[in-house]
């Protein structure tokens, strides 16, 4: 990978998460810390992210809403084997809530043809069902962020309070080392917990790369999932973690 491009990876990864430390990027884009922490020098000085102790955060005052579209095309083989699973959990009749996110949107596509009620807040997912007759859709109301393809606010909130689903599947930021699910965005973060109490069982859909991931809001702890489905390689302490708290976990 060249250095311009990535600079471009690390820009949609910092930009994604909020907050990243040097070992996840070196993981992440398979070379030495050392390389990380030398473009991180770079990027801090051209004043595109804020360089810490251990990592970087993103600019706050640069528009973090980063177009779907470039979102969906990171670690996409990855994303398409999880929905895949995630699909496979899914019984002809269930009522599904499907939280944002182009994991989520990627799920939506398995689902197409099946006879299945299908609750959503994401406007990437009502793309993908609007056209099907053999799936109920049901829209939650809300305001619109454009940017991230999502409804959120007290309408949606409301909404979900008449909900009764049979699970949620349910996307992050990351999950930290202890288990905790995190997220970095403050509007979408009450649509997701009230999507937990909306569902009897709730699965977390995120790829191996947010393994441990991170974020500054908290959503829940790991006691709160049901089921993880993720990739294999992703990292096993915190795995543990989630196991330890009672998470099943689904390789894709």
């Amino acid at each position: 990978m060249l250095q311009h491009q990535r600079h471009a990876e690390i820009m949609r990864r910092v930009r994604q998460a909020g907050a990243t430390s040097v070992s996840d990027l070196a993981r992440q884009l398979g070379v030495s810390p050392s390389t990380i922490r030398r473009d991180l020098e770079v990027l801090d000085r051209d004043g595109t992210l804020r360089r810490v102790r251990g990592g970087a955060l993103a600019d706050v005052d640069a528009d973090l809403a980063l177009p779907f579209s470039a979102v969906a095309g990171v670690d996409e083989k990855d994303k398409e084997a999880v929905a895949a699973r995630a699909a496979g959990l899914v019984r002809d009749g269930d009522v599904v809530l499907l939280d944002i996110g182009t994991t989520t949107m990627r799920l939506a596509r398995h689902l197409r043809g099946r006879r299945v009620t299908v609750v959503t807040s994401s406007l990437a997912v009502l793309d993908v069902l609007r056209g099907d007759d053999t799936v109920e859709l049901l829209l939650l109301g809300g305001m619109v962020r454009r940017a991230y393809h999502s409804l959120v606010g007290v309408l949606t909130e409301e909404a979900l309070r008449q909900v009764c689903a049979d699970r949620v599947f349910l996307g992050a930021s990351g999950v930290r080392p202890d288990g905790q699910l995190v997220d970095t965005t403050l509007a979408e973060v009450p649509v997701k917990r009230a999507m937990i109490n909306a569902a009897r069982e709730t699965v977390l859909l995120v790829d191996r790369n947010k393994f441990p991931g991170s974020g500054a809001l908290r959503v829940c702890g790991p006691e709160e999932i049901d089921v993880i489905v993720t990739n294999e390689g992703a990292d096993e302490a915190t795995l543990d973690a989630c196991r330890a708290a009672g998470a099943e976990v689904l390789f894709a």
